[in-house]
């Protein structure tokens, strides 16, 4: 689920004898960052109750992680490159596991969201650094069987997230939704540092845009503030309007930003190219679609259909399997078909499903509901190397790691930004004391005509033929 821009080096260097040891130990890591992203998924109504918080808060919970880690990823793959992959890759999982800890400890809900927001800052950190460590250590078919392994781990990852939290939270408590990520953190950074490759010595330092990192976060962070607030406070409140304004206002000034700065973390021109922000477009909606279906069906299936935690996580697993197919179906046709057709057909699906799932009656039983999450799990699967593709179709070389790494950030911020739209028109049905069913249909009924629209756009903007990649590296 992550890509960012890593520069190859001109002459390969000899295989790295324990190569295949260090793959798995990252891929273990990076299995723990993506399923960290709907982990607290169907903790929520159990978080809620025990530390006492509101809608409001059990959002920011699940937003907060993919905020910074989506927020902060080109920030982190900059210091990759300045200061070195073997570094920040260790700093990051040991502030990764200290913060799953912290998380786990917490007593109150503004601890558990710092512990949140501190997972997400190392989760920026190490995510770049795998990536391009896989990158540069295998070479020739290695390589392609090494990053086919970490876009596996990436497209069921999430998924697979929900069905982990459910048999968690109903075993030994929601705690250990964060507490099973310490011992596995202690025991990768026990072994990876015997088998991870020296940095180089940087030719010279450059500059870090700290200052774009720093706008890029807040200006999403007002955004999502102010989609939140809408639930409670109305569309045309003070604080609605003051934070959505703020957001416009702040990623204005992150462009003018990053057109003026020698090293810019996001090259607005790229944005500018028509497959390139269409690429984006895509990753951004089907991630905002797909996360927004685990947040909106875990509630559901727990607040208002009461079933256990461990039962909801279970009815998840066809959700997880059904979003693997999509990613595999659509990995073997986009060379055949280009990515026009997929893209198109995937946001008709995922509308279909969506509208399906807006039809839903008080006594409709578990299968009905399923059978909506899986089709439109399965459709949303599709998008993702869809996107990607799209993105990096007329792209040079030499741009293929940036274009990606920006197509990567939409998708960490997608995540955020629908589940709290979605929050915010399911208001009736989450956190209230007896939930209705509208707050969920209703939500659903935004996700299809959301879908309808994407597909609508992804008609007219998505390049027609089969595309042609540059070959740089990309996740999903």
């Amino acid at each position: 689920m992550s890509a960012i821009h890593h520069p190859e080096a001109a002459t390969e260097a000899p295989p790295l004898p324990r190569r295949w040891l260090m793959l798995a130990l990252l891929c273990t890591a990076q299995a723990m960052l993506i399923i960290d992203i709907t982990v607290v998924n169907i903790a929520l109504p159990t978080i809620g109750a025990e530390l006492r918080l509101d809608r409001e808060a059990l959002t920011w919970i699940v937003t907060g992680y993919t905020l910074v880690f989506g927020g902060l990823m080109l920030f982190g793959g900059r210091l990759a490159d300045l200061f070195g992959r073997r570094r920040m890759l260790l700093i990051g999982l040991s502030l990764f596991t200290a913060a799953s800890l912290a998380a786990g400890l917490a007593q109150t809900g503004p601890v558990l969201l710092g512990g949140r927001l501190a997972q997400g800052l190392g989760a920026a950190l190490m995510a770049p650094a795998i990536l391009s460590t896989v990158t540069t250590a295998f070479h020739g078919t290695e390589r392609h069987r090494a990053l086919g392994l970490l876009s596996a781990i990436a497209g069921g990852g999430a998924a697979l997230g929900v069905l982990v939290g459910g048999v968690l939270t109903a075993g030994p408590g929601w705690q250990w939704i964060f507490y099973i990520n310490v011992p596995i953190g202690a025991v990768i950074l026990a072994l990876l540092p015997g088998v991870l490759p020296a940095d180089a010595r940087p030719s010279q330092r450059e500059r870090v845009d700290v200052p774009g990192a720093l706008l890029v976060t807040a200006a999403t962070a007002a955004l999502i503030f102010g989609l939140v607030r809408a639930g409670d406070d109305g569309w045309t409140s003070p604080t609605t309007l003051g934070a959505l304004t703020a957001a416009v206002i702040l990623y204005a000034v992150f462009a003018l930003v990053e057109r003026r700065t020698a090293a810019p973390l996001m090259r607005v021109a790229l944005l500018a190219r028509r497959t390139v922000v269409t690429g984006a477009f895509l990753m951004l909606m089907a991630t905002a679609l797909l996360i927004s279906f685990f947040f909106l069906g875990s509630l559901y299936l727990q607040d208002f259909a009461e079933y256990s935690a461990l039962r909801t996580g279970l009815l998840f697993l066809p959700v997880a399997v059904a979003t693997t197919i999509g990613a595999q179906l659509a990995a073997h046709l986009i060379g055949k078909t280009g990515p026009r057709p997929i893209a198109v057909a995937g946001m008709v699906l995922a509308a279909a499903a969506s509208g399906w799932l807006a039809m839903l009656k008080e006594d409709s039983g578990a299968a009905a509901v399923v059978a909506g999450l899986a089709l439109g799990a399965f459709a949303l699967g599709t998008l993702f190397i869809t996107a990607n593709a799209t993105a990096l179709s007329r792209v040079d070389p030499h741009e293929a790691g940036v274009a990606s790494g920006m197509v990567t950030t939409f998708h960490e911020l997608g995540g955020s930004v629908g589940v709290a739209v979605m929050s915010t028109v399911a208001v009736a049905s989450i956190g209230a004391s007896v939930p209705t069913l509208s707050g969920f249909t209703d939500a659903f009924l935004v996700c299809a005509i959301a879908s309808g629209v994407a597909a609508l756009i992804a008609l007219i903007l998505v390049p027609g033929g089969k595309v042609e990649m540059s070959g740089g590296p990309h996740g999903h």
